[in-house]
């Protein structure tokens, strides 16, 4: 778990938040009794866990893929090609929506606006240097051209909610 105390305060915020001004239909099924606290979230999604990212086209049609997410912060961040559809869909228009699901036991549901952490013209994100340290532990350092290949995002979430169907066993399972 990477999160600062200050994150976990912001994540929760937005977790309730986002709750609270959601449908009827999905309060009944998401609620108090089937959802995580933004600290049980944070020790739950470690390492990478597969997003299904959606983007829009020029023509407003929506477009599905799949990346590698990484929940650091309180924040998704995932990579692609820099020559990719979804980098040009991004660069566009950086409005996404993110689902992770694990089965029936989790779905973490995220809607947002992308941010290029390492943009080929331009400065970098402040801090760039520490997520790509993250990224080169991760995946390997020689693993990309980290300046030419790959594009990363941080997704600045406006809504976020989490569906838990057995909160014990997802975090039991997390437990160090």
């Amino acid at each position: 778990m990477r999160e600062t105390p200050e994150d976990l305060k912001e994540l929760q915020a937005l977790l309730e938040a986002s709750l609270s001004r959601s449908s009827p239909h999905l309060r009944s099924i998401i609620n108090t009794e089937r959802t995580l606290t933004a600290e049980q979230l944070a020790r739950v999604l470690t390492g990478m866990c597969t997003l299904a990212l959606s983007t829009v086209t020029a023509k407003g049609e929506p477009r599905i893929s799949g990346v590698d997410g990484h929940f650091l912060h309180g924040k998704w961040y995932f990579g692609t090609a820099r020559d990719a559809v979804k980098a040009r869909h991004l660069a566009a228009r950086p409005a996404v929506s993110a689902a992770h699901m694990r089965g029936e036991d989790l779905g973490v549901f995220t809607h947002g606006t992308v941010e290029i952490l390492n943009p080929q013209d331009g400065e970098p994100a402040a801090d760039w240097p520490d997520l790509l340290a993250y990224f080169k532990d991760f995946y390997g350092d020689d693993c990309f051209d980290w300046d030419n290949d790959v594009v990363f995002y941080r997704l600045h979430p406006h809504w976020m909610t989490v569906y838990a169907a057995d909160i014990a066993k997802l975090t039991a399972a997390s437990q160090p």
